[in-house]
């Protein structure tokens, strides 16, 4: 089983890169991607484990992007992170999400939320980490205000919230661009998403193919049938290569390992189209 959307506590899931590893053997995946949020800084714990453990780890990162105002994301497998385009937006990225995360909770606080930037630095686990909402979530949870990050997000933390706050993102071609420039293959994620703002569309997709869009997320537990069609009619239509994952965030999500599934096919396409880095093990 290869599972090609994965996040560990190096941004925001919930478990180390060596536990997600450990989790993925015993899960029986053959095969995993570590993409935490704009960062490759787990991927040598998360090597190392998936030696120990004798399972294939594709390197990779999902990164924050936006089109037409609307955040999207994309995949982006087997780069070179030390090309210095491509880490300069990641780092740009990363770093605005402390200060947007910051706004946010000082515009919950003035609205009565009882939490405050120490609250949600005390749900952050040592070592370097991207910061992003579900900490904050974690931290209201911790407060008793819900019951988990899925219920923050869909009353007060989801993209049309009144406390909602933009972040720098890049324009999604141009991050398309970056990452096949480090020798990667870029991955739309989750498209047409029916529990999230849908961001793109066919015509979005066509022009993002133009620029070096080499596959599409279609199998994901947040597209319906109907999304799921859509993608698989596009990457026809446009030869792109159709991925499925689970996008596991440990306890902060209730995605499996394994859910959804990446074929041996899709995954020799993706490596042969690589050139900034090889899958470990394989």
């Amino acid at each position: 089983m290869i599972d090609l959307h994965t996040h560990s506590a190096r941004s925001d899931g919930t478990d180390a890169p060596a536990e997600l590893i450990a989790q993925a053997a015993e899960a029986g995946l053959s095969t995993i991607a570590l993409t935490d949020h704009d960062t490759t800084v787990g991927w040598a714990e998360a090597a190392a484990a998936a030696q120990r453990h004798g399972i294939t780890l594709v390197r990779g990162a999902e990164l924050s992007t936006r089109h037409n105002r609307r955040s999207v994301h994309l995949l982006a497998y087997l780069f070179d992170p030390d090309e210095a385009e491509l880490a300069e937006e990641m780092r740009r990225t990363r770093e605005d999400r402390v200060p947007r995360l910051q706004r946010i909770v000082e515009h919950m606080a003035a609205d009565g939320f009882p939490v405050t930037w120490e609250d949600v630095l005390a749900q952050v686990p040592e070592g370097p980490v991207s910061l992003g909402r579900p900490h904050l979530a974690d931290a209201l949870v911790a407060k008793g205000l819900a019951h988990d990050r899925s219920e923050v997000f869909a009353r007060w933390l989801h993209n049309g919230s009144a406390f909602y706050e933009p972040h720098y993102a890049t324009a999604t071609a141009d991050a398309v661009r970056l990452v096949r420039a480090a020798g990667g293959v870029p991955v739309l994620a989750h498209p047409f998403a029916v529990r999230r703002q849908r961001a793109v569309d066919g015509d979005d997709v066509a022009m993002l193919a133009e620029a070096g869009l080499v596959g599409i997320e279609a199998d994901h537990r947040d597209l319906d049938d109907a999304g799921r069609t859509l993608a698989r009619d596009l990457a026809a239509d446009l030869d792109l290569v159709v991925t499925g994952s689970s996008d596991f965030h440990g306890d902060g999500k209730t995605n499996r390992l394994g859910e959804n599934t990446t074929s041996p096919e899709s995954l020799a396409r993706i490596e042969a189209i690589a050139s900034g880095a090889t899958p470990l093990l394989r």
